[in-house]
């Protein structure tokens, strides 16, 4: 879908009505398609999205020999890696974009082909905390990690060793990259601390199935035994929470009433519990959820996001707009990522009554408190939304933008709608089927 840079034309006031489906995380589905580097023999990935981030990650893929071809059926990949070799950088860097990905490329890599490269990006990325993270975690495994021009190469010339790491915060990337290099280090590692994610549990899922050992605690414990080898794998992705959520917040902030296929109960309770409490409705099906506004008045709430199962920092942004209708005064605390509040600008100029605080504004414990970064949120209730003209920050900033164009009276321009397709795999489609009303202009 080519929308960089392309705008959406939204008259909103109507509310969203019908089916959509949803396929595979887009949290899972690019971490299943490193895995199959690890594989001696090909992998089939079912209900892949067809979004952007999958796309980089097929091209990064291919850039290493991996073949990549369609499958048996729509939505499905076979990830062939007999050829895998190195990749140069500059092919790396056209694929990657701003994607974090390739980091998470190393630890497989080294095992295949005992080294591994990391362009420069641009700006502070190899230097930031994040990606500083991920190579202490390989140095433990025993990688020599060595800053070039060019960016960061990684070899491994006594091969990779089992180790202890503890995360100091439950990451979901870190745990990623400790998986993915562990199952086929030699000796066992431990892992504490580690993030419990569906995404995270899917991804084990899918690492047993090609061979690997490995066992979860309920302390947040994962030991992983490495083996010699790991064969390919067939796997059907977990469903994707995050945008199911979303269209949830879309049906209730629009006074709609949305079905979302293929989503389920077990992996949406946290945010199922909260979405009752606001006064949206759902019924669970075998093949879906459907989510709806009941009638009534929107009430308030207190959120405070946290890992898994806590309330997703994924799941606050879509439902703030919701919360603009709420009869009083709702509160979101952000504990996971320090700076997800850009979006609210624009719906304070759109006539929202929401202020931003660097306080701690609520019992959780958080990272954020004794720092200056504004993660509290408060915002008052009801009031009228009316049409703006807004840039998209993000994915899911940029996601409820259009619920709050979709709520607006009026009509509304949204800009770099482009951002949306990493993680919303044909959303201009799914509006259509919901009765939106828009134009989309190139």
């Amino acid at each position: 879908m080519g929308l960089v840079g392309d705008k959406i034309t939204i008259r909103g006031g109507r509310p969203l009505i019908g089916r959509i489906e949803v396929k595979g995380a887009k949290n899972l589905v690019t971490k299943a398609m490193v895995a199959a580097l690890l594989g001696e023999t090909p992998s089939i990935l079912r209900d892949v999205p067809n979004i952007s981030d999958v796309r980089i990650v097929r091209g990064l893929l291919e850039a290493h020999g991996v073949k990549v071809t369609e499958g048996d059926e729509p939505g499905s990949l076979l990830l062939d890696p007999v050829d895998v070799e190195s990749a140069h950088y500059a092919d790396i860097d056209a694929h990657a974009g701003s994607s974090r990905i390739p980091i998470l490329f190393c630890g497989p890599l080294l095992h295949r082909l005992g080294e591994a490269f990391i362009p420069d990006l641009g700006g502070c990325r190899i230097g930031d905390r994040p990606i500083d993270y991920h190579l202490e975690v390989l140095r433990k495994f025993g990688a020599v990690v060595e800053k070039q021009p060019n960016g960061i190469r990684m070899s491994a010339p006594n091969g990779l060793k089992g180790t202890k790491v503890e995360l100091p915060y439950p990451s979901v990337g870190a745990t990623e990259q400790v998986l993915l290099t562990a199952v086929r280090a030699e000796g066992i590692t431990e892992l504490k601390n580690a993030a419990i994610e569906p995404e995270i549990m899917d991804l084990i899922n899918i690492l047993q199935k090609m061979g690997a050992i490995i066992t979860v605690d309920t302390d947040r414990v994962i030991r992983i035994e490495g083996v010699d080898s790991l064969q390919g794998y067939q796997h059907r992705a977990l469903f994707d929470r995050n945008e199911a959520a979303s269209w949830a917040a879309a049906a209730l902030a629009t006074d709609g009433d949305i079905f979302v296929g293929g989503a389920k109960q077990a992996e949406m309770l946290t945010f199922l519990n909260v979405f009752r409490k606001v006064g949206g409705a759902f019924d669970i099906h075998d093949d879906g959820i459907r989510f709806y506004h009941p009638g009534g008045d929107l009430k308030p709430v207190i959120i405070e996001t946290d890992v898994h199962p806590g309330f997703m920092t994924d799941w606050q942004q879509p439902l703030v707009i919701a919360l603009t209708h709420a009869h009083g005064v709702s509160i979101v605390h952000e504990t996971v990522y320090e700076q997800r509040f850009g979006f609210v600008d624009a719906l304070v100029e759109m006539g929202a009554t929401i202020q931003i605080h660097r306080e701690c504004l609520g019992g959780h414990p958080c990272r954020f408190g004794q720092r200056n970064f504004n993660h509290s949120a408060v915002i008052a209730g009801p009031t009228k939304l009316v049409g703006a003209d807004i840039e998209v920050p993000d994915l899911r900033g940029g996601f409820s933008h259009l619920i709050a164009a979709l709520t607006a009276e009026g009509t509304s321009t949204v800009s770099n709608v482009g951002i949306i397709s990493r993680g919303y795999e044909n959303f201009i489609t799914k509006l259509r089927l919901l009765g939106a009303d828009f134009d989309l202009e190139g």
